[in-house]
């Protein structure tokens, strides 16, 4: 029996004219949805046109006797990724961090379709690289970085896994009540949620907030720890501040809900994909085993 031939799992995000079109319709609803507030749809065109061709680029690199697939964003959850699979996410950033939870060992080779519009953090391989960094992941000759990623369980056997932060808080951001125990010590709290962020993260929201409060912690993206830090935690008779930012390296950051309602916990700002976390459910956040496998070079 033959062996099966290598698979490139291309991922994408919609354009922005894919989304207006999506929501209004008609080329010309689009026109004139975006004149109406002083902006101008050749622009978009021409950031879809860009995309395209660089996505058509990406998919002529592929080795001739291998298969092909192409998933979307919203698809992922749905979509059954082989062990020996090579996932080039052509897009943002993001589109690495929302594909990482999906995988296992898979390499991830992140394309950056507009090097002057997108950072480049994850999605940093430029286009006319791709051809020759495909066979040399499937080989396991390319440089790779393990990304490790941050995982939470919860009492009820759910677990997300995330590769920049996981939330916990109100659905809302209305105060969070919770109580908070980590290390040996333990509070009750009431604040504007919590996050517990990667190495890869700490650039990102968990930055912004060490950065207003002056609670940094250094953490490597490689590094098997994470860390944790409280939004504006609020003391009163009943709760503490104590606790407001940590690394973790061995036992998990356990949070134990006190709202009656509205309690969330999501990954890497998916709202939507939250499970509810309502009064007396517990959650269990840590590095988590497995790494994103991201392809540099």
């Amino acid at each position: 029996m033959p062996a099966v031939a290598p698979r490139a799992v291309f991922v994408t995000r919609d354009t922005d004219y894919e989304l207006l079109i999506a929501r209004h319709a008609t080329r010309g609803q689009v026109r004139f949805f975006l004149e109406s507030r002083g902006q101008r749809i050749e622009e978009i065109d021409a950031r879809h046109a860009r995309f395209h061709e660089a996505l058509m680029q990406a998919r002529a690199a592929v080795p001739a006797d291998w298969r092909q697939a192409l998933v979307r964003r919203p698809d992922l959850d749905r979509f059954l990724f082989a062990p020996d699979d090579v996932v080039v996410a052509v897009g943002q950033d993001g589109l690495v961090a929302n594909v990482a939870k999906y995988l296992g060992a898979q390499p991830v080779i992140g394309v950056n379709p507009a090097p002057d519009l997108y950072d480049g953090v994850l999605a940093r391989v430029a286009v006319e690289r791709l051809a020759p960094l495909l066979p040399a992941s499937l080989a396991g000759a390319a440089r790779v970085e393990h990304r490790t990623m941050v995982q939470a369980v919860l009492d009820g056997g759910e677990r997300l896994l995330a590769l920049n932060e996981i939330f916990v808080g109100h659905r809302g951001h209305q105060s969070a009540r919770y109580r908070i125990e980590t290390a040996g010590a333990a509070e009750d709290q009431s604040s504007s949620g919590l996050i517990v962020a990667s190495g890869t993260g700490v650039t990102g929201w968990a930055r912004a907030i060490g950065e207003a409060t002056g609670l940094t912690l250094r953490i490597g993206p490689e590094e098997s720890a994470v860390g944790y830090w409280v939004r504006e935690p609020f003391p009163s008779v009943a709760t503490s501040t104590g606790l407001r930012a940590g690394k973790l390296t061995g036992a998990p950051l356990a949070v134990t809900s006190r709202m009656n309602e509205g309690g969330v916990v999501f990954a890497d700002g998916i709202e939507q994909d939250f499970i509810a976390f309502d009064w007396g459910r517990r959650v269990e956040l840590a590095p988590a085993s497995r790494t994103l496998n991201l392809v540099v070079g």
